[in-house]
């Protein structure tokens, strides 16, 4: 796998939760760029549109919603794969519509293991 397919963009603002996530990854082998707000989540994805693989989305961010993110994303990176993290149910059909098969909603809390279940079922679809 080249190192593009192995780089995942964590987007979250409790940092404890983003540290975790990051590091799990990055033990694994991924690359992982890990970022506390939308708006730099936006900043890194225009410094490099197709560099990233999965984008891992909390879905209740201040600033740019999860949604109009994912759009923005989706729309300068055919290939990236976007997962939406969140305790609470989330209207994923505008972000489904727009790259069919290449989304997916991943529940609040999860084990380590459930987000590495989840980055490699993406990266394999």
């Amino acid at each position: 796998m080249n190192q593009a397919a192995r780089r995942i963009l964590i987007v979250d603002d409790e940092p404890a939760l983003l540290r975790m996530m990051s590091v799990y990854l990055g033990r694994l082998g991924y690359h992982v760029t890990a970022v506390g707000t939308t708006a730099k989540a936006w900043a890194e994805v225009q410094a490099s549109p197709a560099d990233f693989a999965v984008a891992v989305l909390d879905a209740s961010m201040p600033g740019l919603g999860m949604q109009e993110l994912a759009l923005k994303i989706l729309a300068v990176n055919s290939s990236v794969r976007v997962i939406a993290a969140s305790g609470y149910p989330v209207d994923m059909g505008a972000i489904e519509a727009a790259a069919p098969g290449r989304v997916m909603f991943l529940h609040k809390p999860f084990a380590p293991e459930m987000l590495v279940e989840a980055v490699r079922r993406m990266l394999d679809a």
